[in-house]
């Protein structure tokens, strides 16, 4: 027994060297920058260079923040605590990091801390500070700002904070930018941010906020309420010229136009996704008293606190970007186009308009992108000396079917039109007739045209002649004619086309006079043959899903080997036996077809018709196709020979005969 102890622990004294013992995480080292995020630490590490600029310790398992716990801080200047479990920090931990500027104690639980009513110490040197998802309730962040004098980024993001009381702040006057957003706000107390002479930016989107009055933040040039519970905006009344430029009240409820500061600096203003009626600031009092009636408006002393009191002329010099989008504006009146003289994007989508008209000589000249898609627009119309600077205009959606065919045409700058959805018919070349159609020839700087889902039943000759057109779209529109020489004058700048969804049969285009052509869309058709090149094609990506494709001829592959190099096939009837060109080309490397996995073919087996994946055919399964047709030609090879040899020997017959009896006569002749 002994002796076999004693030679166990022989192996093991011989083996145990070899253990590999198990490697410590470490830190990553780059000069002064030390990240040791993401190691599951609980402790910090104990050798850590003495001197440090940045030190990563997010995503790790820290709990508690003592002097025992981090290493010197004197160094470091940005300090990156996200993500741990910190529950702890030693009240004046921070006090002598005279260089550290950046805090990010984010993704904690510090909610924790902040219930033992401890203030954490100063923060004399901070500049930016983090506490977004701790989790902290009203009143729970005093204890981190309480003296955090050159404090001027705070993220207090995604918390559960209620209510910002006139004190928060007291402690960080120097902040510029304020982070609040996704927290459960309902109130902010009088006086809460009018000490922060240099705030700049302040968000405070996605909270409970039901009213903004008497807004006096002068200074302030970005303010973020989306996603709030706001009816009405309304800025107190002053002469001071306001520095907001930023302004985003979208997802709202916001009933009527914001009161805004009569001298402002506004450059954008997003209102989408409110209710919207009137780009008045307050409707009539009748309403407005049902609306009191009913509880929508907050109240004091029966007296409406979120209303326009008066009508006054509100006038946006500088305003570049105004969404005035999922509302229920029915109409826009003309005069307010005046009040936005710089206006460069206008967005009125999907309101209830039933006319847009832009009639008064000099309105909108500033104007680049105009979007009033989906709306229930009738009429529509342009005045000459209008939309001088338009490039982009939507109108998608509408079911529009008459207006003035030449309106796009007085639009010189035009460079995209999105009439899809719609009812419009094309109008031919100028020489041809112009009633209830549109026309879209001779705009010489359209380069984008959608006209999808129009119910279109022709393209005319030389409809877009002279339009430099690089995007054509005409999908969507069953049983359309696309004759020969509806394309022509887009041969030397078309890039791409999309006919897909037209249940053409046939295509009488040419695409090799199409230089340009890029991209080439021919899906959910009945194409039974793709015969569109006389010779090579400049096409780089072909899209054919969804048609009646049986075989891919050869002159097509031949034309499209050089430039292709995205295909769509699939969803057609082809030919695995029928195809040896097509199937080459899509075993090429560089060639992407993105739906091979559903490509199938078909092939005959025991005269059945059998489905396979093209990636899956083989030799074999052409064999008997083969062999028939080899047994085929070589019946008809023996027929032609037989008949050829019977042919021969009845003429060789017929001669020999002949000659015999010409022998005959002639012996006779001597005997005479």
């Amino acid at each position: 027994m002994g002796t076999r102890l004693w030679i166990l622990m022989l192996v093991v004294h011989q083996v145990s060297p070899y253990r590999r013992p198990a490697q410590p995480l470490t830190c990553h080292v780059v000069q002064e920058d030390v990240d040791c995020s993401g190691l599951n630490l609980r402790r910090i590490p104990v050798r850590l260079p003495s001197s440090i600029h940045l030190l990563d310790l997010s995503r790790n398992l820290l709990q508690n923040l003592t002097d025992r716990d981090l290493p010197d801080l004197s160094t470091v200047q940005h300090l990156n605590l996200h993500a741990n479990k910190i529950q702890f920090i030693q009240p004046g931990l921070f006090q002598d990091t005279s260089r550290l500027e950046v805090l990010d104690l984010s993704g904690n639980s510090l909610d924790l801390y902040a219930a033992l009513k401890t203030h954490v110490g100063p923060l004399r040197s901070v500049r930016h500070l983090d506490l977004s998802g701790n989790g902290l309730f009203t009143d729970m962040s005093d204890y981190f700002l309480s003296d955090a004098p050159v404090l001027t980024n705070l993220s207090l993001d995604g918390n559960s904070i209620t209510k910002i009381s006139r004190h928060t702040f007291n402690g960080s006057q120097a902040l510029r930018n304020i982070d609040l957003h996704n927290n459960v706000i309902i109130e902010i107390e009088e006086g809460a941010f009018e000490s922060l002479t240099g705030l700049s930016e302040l968000d405070l989107s996605v909270n409970s906020i039901s009213c903004i009055t008497d807004f006096n933040l002068v200074q302030l040039k970005t303010l973020n309420l989306s996603k709030n519970s706001l009816n009405s905006f309304q800025t107190v009344d002053s002469d001071l010229e306001f520095e907001l430029q930023y302004l985003d009240l979208r997802e709202n409820k916001i009933l009527y136009f914001p009161v805004l500061p009569e001298r402002n600096k506004l450059v954008y203003l997003d209102l989408s996704r409110n209710l919207l009626r009137s780009v008045n600031c307050s409707g009539p009092l009748e309403e407005l008293e049902n609306l009191k009636a009913s509880g929508y408006l907050s109240t004091d002393h029966d007296k409406p606190l979120c209303l326009c009191v008066n009508q006054r002329h509100q006038a946006f010099p500088k305003l570049l970007y105004l969404d005035l989008s999922y509302n229920q504006f029915k109409s826009i009146p003309s005069s307010f186009f005046s009040s936005v003289a710089s206006l460069e994007s206008l967005n009125i989508s999907n309101n209830c308009l039933e006319s847009f008209s832009v009639d008064l000589e000099g309105h909108l000249n500033s104007l680049k992108t105009l979007d009033i898609s989906y709306n229930n627009l009738q009429n529509l119309s342009f005045g000459e000396n209008t939309l001088a600077a338009l490039e982009v205009l939507h109108l998608q959606g509408n079911a529009l079917s008459t207006l003035d065919p030449g309106i796009f045409s007085r639009l010189p700058n035009i460079q995209s039109l999105h009439l899809q959805q719609n009812l419009f018919s094309i109008c031919p070349s100028l020489k041809g007739p112009m009633h209830d159609c549109i026309r879209l020839s001779s705009i010489p700087t359209l380069s984008y045209l959608y006209l999808s889902e129009n119910s279109l039943e022709s393209v005319p000759p030389g409809a877009f002649h002279g339009s430099p057109l690089l995007i054509l779209d005409l999908s969507l529109n069953p049983g359309v004619d696309v004759g020969t020489s509806s394309l022509s004058g887009l041969e030397t700048t078309l890039t791409h086309l999309s006919l897909r969804g037209n249940q053409l049969r046939n295509l009488a285009v040419d695409f090799t006079f199409f230089q340009k052509l890029k991209c080439l869309d021919l899906s959910v058709n009945r194409l039974t043959g793709v015969s569109l090149w006389s010779g090579d094609s400049s096409v780089e990506s072909l899209n054919l899903q969804n048609n009646s494709l049986v075989t891919l001829t050869s002159d097509t592959v031949f034309a499209l080997q050089e430039s292709l190099r995205t295909l769509y096939v699939g969803s057609n009837p082809l030919s695995c036996c029928g195809n040896p060109y097509l199937l080459t080309m899509l075993q090429q490397d560089r060639l992407n077809v993105p739906d091979i996995a559903v490509v199938t073919c078909w092939y005959t087996r025991d005269s059945e018709s059998v489905e396979i994946s093209v990636s899956a055919v083989e030799p074999e399964h052409c064999e008997s196709v083969d062999r028939k047709v080899l047994w085929i030609s070589v019946i008809v090879v023996l027929a032609l020979g037989l008949m050829l040899v019977s042919v021969v020997a009845l003429k060789l017959c017929r001669l020999k005969k002949h000659r015999f009896k010409r022998g005959i006569r002639f012996k006779r002749g001597i005997n005479a």
